[in-house]
């Protein structure tokens, strides 16, 4: 099964690349992380395996990601959802299971209350939703806290690459997109992947999403050793047959 690949014009000028796969339904779509992109090891595993399947499958780069257009530093969660929501509208037809890793989990919860008539269940791999309210801007230093109020940027140093700019913009934004302030009233099948050992996103993160979410089929998957990118071959494992599982 060949895939193809082409830019979306979101409408603005600003043109988002993306990859499909042509199968059965319904479609999976990752959605990557914060400063990641569409070529990662999960998302290619999971290209692969369904590939293999014959199932539908939809990767793509929010603006400012992977190679899509603009500048990181220009974006913030809601429009990168605003992305994703473009993405799903244009490029698929019919129901939807979302793979959301880490930011695309966040993203895959305001989805799911956007267009929740077309998502059929949702799968998160170390989801982090609300992570600038929660998990960063509380562990920001006081003199960072006065650099961004100041100058509307910081630069952190990064474990996975060049140190990451962080806007006043995404902070503030980030707190008008939290999902775990309230009920999420998605009803469909929801599997959570949670590495023990993560180091970005707390485990317990699953169990509040867990309890914040309507559906009753939702389970939490600990996995003990693992850690944020759960891109082990056994962490891949369990992610394409939790996904088998939900297909």
């Amino acid at each position: 099964m060949a895939e193809t690949t082409g830019r979306l014009d979101r409408g603005d000028g600003t043109h988002l690349a993306w990859a499909r796969l042509e199968g059965d339904g319904p479609t999976v779509v990752f959605l990557a992380g914060f400063r990641s992109d569409m070529e990662g090891s999960k998302a290619l595993a999971l290209r692969d395996w369904c590939a293999a399947q014959g199932q539908s499958f939809l990767r793509f780069d929010y603006a400012g990601h992977g190679t899509s257009d603009d500048a990181f530093e220009n974006g913030c969660i809601g429009r990168w959802a605003e992305d994703a929501a473009i993405v799903l509208d244009k490029l698929t037809t019919g129901p939807l299971v979302l793979v959301g890793s880490s930011m695309g989990g966040w993203i895959s919860l305001l989805l799911s209350r956007r267009m929740p008539e077309r998502i059929q269940a949702l799968l998160g791999i170390a989801a982090a939703p609300d992570f600038t309210e929660d998990l960063m801007w509380p562990h920001f230093s006081a003199e960072q806290q006065q650099a961004l109020l100041r100058d509307g940027i910081i630069h952190l140093d990064s474990p996975y690459g060049p140190p990451v700019p962080i806007t006043l913009r995404l902070i503030e934004d980030g707190k008008d997109q939290r999902v775990l302030n309230a009920p999420l009233p998605f009803s469909g099948p929801v599997r959570l992947l949670q590495g023990m050992r993560d180091a970005e996103v707390p485990w317990q993160t699953a169990i509040r999403i867990a309890d914040h979410i309507a559906s009753s089929d939702t389970k939490v998957v600990l996995i003990k050793d693992g850690d944020h990118r759960l891109s082990r071959d056994e962490d891949i494992a369990t992610l394409t047959n939790t996904l088998e599982e939900l297909l």
